[in-house]
């Protein structure tokens, strides 16, 4: 850990901001009257007045971010620096699943909502934990095949009486907060060309708001409003041009359709809204943060060149109908799979002696921006980990200065890219200090190999395995192997957004970390690949607290109260796509253990469920079958379609069968159940028939047998085994 100098003074400025701004608003935060007290388990309805006024409602959490700023920021300190050494457990819940819970949990009104993998939705008594229903929607499975990261989901939304999820595959549904019941549901994204969707819904002005993801499989994408109520749509706003022939959507992807060439619809194009959005209720401004291009390689995708608009940009829209009003774009021409949704915070900063309103994030591409949120104007932005594929951002055009290499696809050799295409930061929230004026960031430092493939080869890859230009092939010598997992670490990273440089952190030995909260009471907790809930001092980055969490943790924690008690709740259970592609050669400390809801109190004397250490599987491995060049074959089969799920070398990652000891290799009949006939459909594991011919099967099980008799470096047999 390091300390840099500032932050104290950084400190006080904010503190001075808190006490001068008006009605107790911390500069940064939407304007409101402060919210009724209401009776724990009323079920008041969840309006707009109470979604504005969040910032002042300490007892809930009511929204993805806790309220519209989105700075996962409380201003409850019971729990502080002083105290938190008490902290215990004050009640858990085991969630028996085999993908990651990457969720944050809602508490409104002394009930709190928790959505699970494969989009069950529990109601949970805050201060008891006591069960009060559950919701379990009915999916369609087979789309676990274009999830990238499993069966999971992010999280949910509130409006009025109702509790909102949108599944895997493509649903909107509204659940009766008290009843638990489906109110109704819509389709909202087609379930073709790969769409999928994990982001918690987002709720404006009655209206619903929903993305999806699927850049890597034809997707082409899209956000659309729906009305709370009764479900109907509202508006769609397309963040990519389709075929100029049949004419632009909006005047938006007229202007956009100039930044692209060639036939870019055929391949879809991407720009998918697959995680954040913000709002700001007092411009009355809907902020949308776009996705990575599909496919990756901008060659392919748009041979002319150009900026290809609104990929990994920042979009403004105004909400009542979907309008466009400005866009700022953070890697332009995108290449790298650098989205822009990741997490938006809307804070006010002085900046040159003027209160600035700005939004501030750290996207994958591993700048952080500041942009004016009321006009989309560039202030500033800075690396906040390291970066090859640009030198800088140009502070009079915030466009980033390219190295002469970055554009992969222009070599014939493997170029070695850093960040990587899990970027320096993805999904997992960050958060934002009044009180120290920091943001918080779990930040990634991990680089991988990018050569270009055919437009033949892409065509068959990029559509099945999203990745089609990435060399995820290790070596197997010792050496290689070691110098991969050292160079991957994580950090935890304070960061000055006005100064532009960090003002302490904290190394992890694993890049795949949990989400932020900083609170009041000058912490801030993060859940670890190291199977650790934390709590650091948020003025100075000193471990204060820490709690064994069996399993490692990916999801970000949240805060409430009820009565006059002050409560901390995270979800543990680790997964994602960067530990199902790369978890097993890249293991973590934690185990593949099962997750579990745990939530603590001052005093806390509660025990969560103990699960034993993983049994490693124990079927043998069967002889060797096929010819050399049929393994090959097989190795290239694998390397297109399981490797995103089952990972890198068939060491598989936490959430999936290690494919070199599954029974179904031991029999081609059974294999081909599983994989042509879809034996095991209803778990998520659908049939590649569409892909893959009987032939071609013996070869991907002969490479998995072959892998099997084959023990290599990146191999780690201690973390494989059947959940417990």
């Amino acid at each position: 850990m390091r300390a840099y100098p500032g932050t104290n003074l950084v400190s006080a400025l904010f503190v001075l901001s808190a006490l001068f701004a008006t009605d107790g608003v911390v500069a940064g935060q939407p304007r409101g009257d402060r919210p009724a007290v209401i009776t724990p388990g009323s079920y008041a309805p969840v309006t707009d007045q109470r979604l504005i006024s969040a910032i002042h409602d300490d007892a809930n959490w009511m929204s993805y971010g806790k309220d519209y700023s989105d700075t996962r920021y409380s201003r409850l300190d019971q729990i502080n620096d002083e105290s938190v050494s008490k902290l215990g457990l004050a009640w858990s819940q085991d969630i028996n699943s085999q993908y990651a819970n990457e969720a944050t949990p809602l508490v409104i009104d002394g009930v709190m909502y928790a959505a699970l993998p494969r989009n069950v939705v529990w109601a949970l008594d805050a201060k008891t934990g006591r069960r009060l229903w559950e919701f379990t929607p009915e999916l369609d499975l087979t789309y676990g095949r274009v999830a990238c990261c499993g069966l999971i989901t992010r999280g949910l939304a509130a409006w009025g009486d109702n509790i909102y999820i949108a599944t895997i595959d493509g649903q909107l549904i509204a659940v009766n907060r008290r009843s638990g019941e489906k109110v109704w549901s819509v389709q909202t994204a087609e379930m073709k060309d790969g769409y999928t969707i994990t982001a918690a819904p987002r709720v404006v002005k009655g209206m619903i708001i929903v993305g999806n993801g699927g850049a890597e499989y034809r997707a082409r994408g899209y956000v659309t409003a729906y009305d709370a109520e009764s479900g109907k749509q509202i508006w769609r706003f397309y963040t990519v041009p389709g075929n100029p022939a049949d004419g632009y959507d909006s005047e938006a992807m007229k202007m956009a359709a100039t930044t692209w060439t060639g036939e870019w619809w055929k391949h879809g194009g991407g720009g998918n809204v697959w995680d954040n959005m913000a709002y700001d209720p007092e411009l009355d401004l809907l902020y949308l943060g776009v996705g990575n291009g599909g496919p990756n390689n901008a060659k392919i995708r748009s041979p002319g060149g150009g900026d290809n608009l609104f990929l990994a940009s920042i979009v403004a829209l105004k909400p009542d109908d979907g309008t466009y009003v400005w866009h700022f774009q953070q890697t332009p021409a995108e290449t790298w799979d650098y989205t822009a949704t990741q997490q938006m915070s809307l804070v006010d900063l002085e900046i040159d002696g003027k209160l600035r309103k700005t939004i501030i994030q750290a996207p994958k591409n591993g700048f952080f921006y500041v942009i004016d949120r009321e006009t989309g104007e560039f202030i500033s932005a800075n690396n906040y980990a390291p970066v090859n594929w640009a030198t800088h951002i140009d502070q009079t055009t915030g466009r980033p200065v390219e190295t002469p290499w970055a554009r992969w696809y222009d070599s014939d050799e493997p170029v070695f890219i850093t960040p990587g295409v899990q970027g320096a930061h993805d999904w997992q929230s960050m958060s934002y200090s009044q009180a120290t004026g920091l943001a918080y960031i779990p930040t990634m430092h991990y680089g991988i190999p990018q050569l270009a493939v055919t437009p033949e080869e892409t065509d068959r890859q990029v559509y099945t395995s999203g990745f089609d230009h990435l060399l995820l092939k290790i070596p197997d010598d010792a050496q290689t192997v070691e110098a991969v997992r050292k160079e991957h670490r994580g950090e935890l990273v304070a960061w000055d957004p006005i100064r532009q440089q960090a003002a302490w952190s904290v190394d992890y030995d694993h890049p795949w970390n949990g989400g932020l909260l900083s609170t009041a009471g000058n912490l801030v907790f993060q859940g670890t690949s190291n199977a650790e809930f934390v709590a650091y001092a948020a003025d100075s980055g000193k471990r204060l607290w820490s709690f064994p969490t069996q399993s490692s943790t990916v999801a970000a924690p949240i805060t409430y109260s009820v009565g006059d008690e002050q409560y901390v709740a995270i979800m543990t259970g680790w997964g994602g796509a960067f530990s199902n592609a790369l978890g097993g050669t890249i293991p973590a400390k934690g185990k593949p253990r099962a997750g579990q809801l745990l939530v603590f109190k001052l005093g806390g004397t509660a025990s969560a469920t103990v699960f034993p250490d993983p049994v490693p599987a124990q079927f043998p491995a069967p002889e060797p079958v096929g010819s050399d060049e049929s393994v090959a074959e097989g190795e290239k089969h694998y390397y297109t379609y399981c490797v995103v799920c089952h990972g890198e070398g068939a060491v598989a990652g936490p959430n999936f069968p290690d494919l070199r000891h599954s029974p179904f290799i031991h029999s081609q009949a059974s294999f081909d159940a599983v994989v042509l006939d879809g034996a095991l459909a209803n778990k998520g594991m659908s049939s590649f028939k569409d892909k893959l011919s009987v032939g071609e099967t013996e070869a991907l099980r002969s490479f998995l047998i072959h892998r099997a008799n084959t023990p290599t470096a990146k191999d780690d047999l201690s973390s494989r085994g059947e959940r417990k």
